[in-house]
C-alpha cells in the first residue's frame, strides 16, 4: 500500500471518519472513497461506487460483485460509548463495554466521582458534558448514555446528542423523571427528536443492582447497533 494511502487512512482514523480503499488486484491500482468523494488512479463506475459505499456504511470489507478482481477494504472507527455521570452503574458498565470492544469515555466534572480510583484504566473527562461532546464529536459509531440523574449534566448532553448521528441515546430515570426531562427538551425545541431516547434505559432483564442494570444497558446498545433503533422497554 502506498505511503500516501497509509497517511490518509491514519488521518481518517484519527478523525473517526470511515474510509474505503478499493484495489484492483491485477495491478494494485487504488482509489480512496468516503461518503462524499472518490480519489485515486482507479476509476469506478456509478454501480461500483454505490456498492463500495454500501459496504462502507455497514463497515464491511469484500470483493465487489460489480467488478471482478476488485477488493474493497473498509476502515471504520471502532464503536464508542460515552457515559455521562460517573455513578455506580457507570463503574460496572465501563469495563463491560470495553471488554465488548467499545472505546469508553466517562464524562463528569465532579472530580470526586470521576476519579482513577473509581474507574481504573478508563478514559475520564472532567469537562462539562457539552464541552466534552463538542470536543469528542458524536458520529454514527458512537452511543451516549446519560446516567447522572442530574439535569445539569444529562440535559446538555442529550441536547447535543439528539440531532447528532449517534446510533444510540439512552437516559436513566423513572417514567416520571423522563416525562419532566421531555418537557425540558421540548422547551429547548427538540420535541420532534425526543423519541430517539431509550428511557427507561436498557433491555427489560428484571435486574435492579447497578451491575445488572449495566448489563441491560450494554445489551440494548449492542442490539440497536446491529438491528437498528427500536423502542426501549427496559427498567
Amino acid at each position: 500500500m502506498k505511503r500516501t494511502t497509509l497517511a490518509r487512512i491514519a488521518a481518517a482514523e484519527q478523525r473517526r471518519q470511515p474510509l474505503m480503499v478499493v484495489t484492483r488486484l491485477v495491478d494494485g491500482a487504488q482509489c480512496l472513497l468516503d461518503a462524499a468523494s472518490c480519489e485515486g488512479e482507479l476509476p469506478l463506475s456509478a454501480e461500483q461506487l454505490a456498492e463500495a459505499r454500501g459496504l462502507l456504511s455497514s463497515g464491511r470489507s469484500s470483493s465487489l460483485s460489480s467488478a471482478a478482481g476488485f477488493f474493497a477494504r473498509a476502515y471504520v472507527p471502532p464503536p464508542r460509548l460515552l457515559i455521562v455521570g460517573a455513578v455506580h452503574i457507570a463503574q460496572a458498565l465501563a469495563p463491560m463495554a470495553a471488554a465488548a470492544g467499545f472505546e469508553v469515555v466517562v464524562i463528569d466534572p465532579r472530580g470526586a466521582f470521576a476519579s482513577a480510583e473509581r474507574f481504573p484504566g478508563v478514559q475520564l473527562s472532567d469537562e462539562w458534558p457539552d464541552e466534552a461532546l463538542a470536543r469528542l464529536g458524536l458520529d454514527e459509531a458512537t452511543a451516549l448514555v446519560a446516567l447522572s440523574h442530574d439535569p445539569k449534566l444529562d440535559d446538555p448532553a442529550l441536547e447535543l446528542a439528539l440531532p447528532s448521528a449517534a446510533f444510540y441515546i439512552g437516559a436513566l430515570g423513572s417514567r416520571r423523571t423522563h416525562e419532566k426531562r421531555l418537557e425540558r427538551l421540548r422547551a429547548a425545541g427538540l420535541g420532534e427528536l425526543t423519541g430517539r431516547i431509550h428511557s427507561p434505559i436498557g433491555l427489560d432483564l428484571g435486574g435492579r443492582a447497578p451491575a445488572e442494570i449495566a448489563v441491560s444497558i450494554l445489551a440494548e446498545v449492542i442490539q440497536v447497533r446491529y438491528r437498528g433503533d427500536r423502542v426501549a422497554t427496559g427498567a
